[in-house]
């Protein structure tokens, strides 16, 4: 019995990097179709969340039955745990990237974002991808310093999220209704996102440290 249970634990592992390079990707694709007008790139995002959707269902039922036939105690049990919330950040994360290409989509042919606000989303983009990276790395390997990178890579977004929303109070800003609810809400979205990968990193952090002052996200 401990031997299958030793194998549930590894696919559930297994699943959870799945997700996690499958965020990566969604950010990365969803990135490109914002900067680029590229819809295409944003029809594929959007399609493929389905996918993202059907692995958080098979953690959850892999959790639940672990749970139920298994009954984990100690670390397995707070392992089991920190799976459901850590795919369930996940899937939030792939959402903000779709939400993200959604916009892409609907501005086509134009770009949702006037050429003003360019290099301010070419950051958040850059970080939003960094922070993806780092937490496929954290979940393959546990490593406390990707951890640590997340956080700094959600430093990075929390104050270019910030800028977005000083320069639309700017006197010089011009731009459309609609140009200053996509700037507001995909600025917004991208901070988001690094949130939910501050809150996986810290479930980590635990997890290998103990330290319950690191299971505290900011979600």
């Amino acid at each position: 019995m401990r031997t299958l249970f030793t194998a549930e634990m590894s696919e559930l592992a297994d699943d959870l990097i799945a997700m996690g390079r499958h965020v990566e990707t969604a950010i990365n694709r969803a990135n490109e179709a914002l900067l680029t007008a590229n819809v295409e790139l944003a029809q594929s995002v959007i399609a493929d969340d389905a996918r993202l959707d059907d692995i958080e269902e098979t953690v959850d039922e892999r959790c639940v039955l672990l749970i139920a036939q298994q009954q984990p105690v100690g670390l397995d049990l707070r392992t089991i745990i920190s799976a459901l919330r850590i795919s369930a950040a996940l899937e939030r994360m792939g959402d903000l990237a779709q939400h993200i290409a959604e916009a892409a989509r609907r501005a086509y042919p134009e770009s949702a974002i006037p050429e003003s606000h360019h290099a301010i989303f070419e950051g958040l983009a850059a970080a939003a991808a960094e922070t993806a990276t780092a937490v496929v790395g954290l979940l393959e390997t546990r490593d406390l310093n990707a951890a640590a990178a997340i956080v700094s890579d959600d430093d990075k977004l929390d104050d270019l999220h910030s800028q977005a929303y000083q320069s639309l109070l700017d006197p010089a800003f011009n731009g459309t209704t609609q140009e200053t609810l996509d700037i507001a809400l995909m600025a917004r979205f991208y901070e988001r996102i690094g949130d939910h990968a501050v809150g996986i990193s810290r479930r980590i952090v635990y997890l290998v440290t103990g330290d319950h002052k690191g299971d505290r996200a900011r979600i």
